[in-house]
């Protein structure tokens, strides 16, 4: 069975975003979500293990300032 694929198909699920013209804007944006998927990951690991909490002193305070946030 041949499948095609359209644009629509081939995008689904991805966040599209205009193109920026400023390469710096760009690299800013892409850091600023970058730090964001690191903090949000850190946090759901922090949450489901426990035990991890005290071994990285830089992971518990990214964690606790995530806290004091929401």
């Amino acid at each position: 069975m041949n499948k095609t694929t359209t644009a629509e198909t081939q995008t689904a699920g991805r966040h599209l975003e205009s193109v920026a013209t400023d390469p710096v804007a760009d690299q800013m944006a892409r850091r600023a979500a970058l730090r964001s998927r690191h903090a949000q990951g850190l946090t759901r690991l922090m949450e489901q293990r426990t035990d991890l909490r005290g071994v990285h002193d830089l992971a518990d305070f990214v964690d606790d300032a995530i806290r004091w946030t929401a």
